[in-house]
């Protein structure tokens, strides 16, 4: 029985679609292994191909915008970034009755640390504080503004406090208020913008041995708050690593506070947009506990 995955009704995307795709655009790739490696993705498919590369279907808009978006900057940020990427290969026009671009990259290796016991903390804490300081570093001219994540606190309080009423009793609504207006009250980016890898959370990093290999999923790159990368000391950190990584970044005290903030509206988002059991839902909830529990600004 042919692995399929259901997108939007309309469009099964199933290795059979895969390989006409590939027939079509890239023959050389056509006759190599398919198999489905992630079914649990809201925006995109991701199949492995042969043992060297992936192809990558957008399951729905965003998820092709976001293909579009990788497509445009990466090759140009690849160079400069210290550790391995999802490099396209290339890009696939709409065919086959399937309605968007898609693309294959190079396969690489690891589990997404958000599932991966004994993780080496301290190693990757300074990875990503090499990985976030090299992209910071980049020009960011004629970059994209960002149109979701890193746009200022302000513009997202009212689905953030929408978030807070929907809490169902896990956590306490006025100590999640507290820390977000303390996040409001601190005054908005207003330095040139940075590259931002914009998602930077334990599904997107892939770990080898407990050590941090690899940085995936670069849809929502954009030019911005650096804050949108630091928030990763409450998505993926812990109390442990949580000021090494602050220092070695250099953290201001205002960066930081947004940071935080947008760390909890990351967890809410989660929280309200998926199941519970499922692995955003996950993270969603460690990445609130984390927020509440820490006292560094305190």
């Amino acid at each position: 029985m042919a692995q399929q995955v259901p997108a939007g009704g309309a469009v099964c995307i199933d290795v059979p679609l895969v390989r006409r795709l590939l027939a079509a655009y890239f023959p050389q790739w056509a006759e190599l292994p398919i198999q489905l490696v992630d079914a649990a993705g809201r925006d995109n498919a991701i199949f492995r191909l042969g043992t060297e590369l992936s192809v990558r279907l957008p399951r729905r808009e965003l998820g092709a915008r976001h293909i579009a978006n990788e497509c445009r900057w990466l090759p140009m940020l690849a160079p400069h970034l210290p550790l391995p990427v999802p490099m396209p290969l290339g890009r696939g026009a709409p065919s086959e009755g399937y309605p968007w671009c898609w693309t294959v990259t190079r396969w690489l290796p690891g589990e997404v640390s958000a599932l991966e016991p004994g993780l080496d903390e301290i190693q990757v804490a300074d990875q990503l504080t090499r990985f976030i300081t090299a992209l910071h570093t980049v020009d960011p001219v004629d970059g994209p503004a960002s149109e979701l994540r890193g746009v200022p606190l302000f513009q997202r309080d009212p689905g953030v406090r929408v978030a807070i009423t929907a809490l169902q009793g896990d956590w306490d609504p006025e100590a999640v208020t507290a820390v977000w207006e303390s996040a409001l009250a601190v005054p908005s980016w207003l330095a040139p913008g940075v590259w931002t890898h914009g998602d930077l959370h334990p599904a997107n990093l892939l770990i080898v041995d407990g050590r941090l290999s690899a940085v995936i999923d670069f849809g929502l790159l954009s030019v911005g708050d650096p804050a949108i990368d630091v928030l990763a000391a409450w998505t993926v950190l812990s109390p442990r690593t949580r000021d090494r990584f602050r220092r070695a970044l250099r953290v201001d005290e205002a960066t930081w506070a947004r940071a935080r903030g947008r760390a909890l509206d990351f967890g809410l988002m989660c929280v309200a947009n998926a199941p519970r059991d499922s692995l955003v839902g996950q993270i969603g909830r460690r990445t609130i506990d984390q927020v509440l529990a820490d006292k560094s600004d305190r």
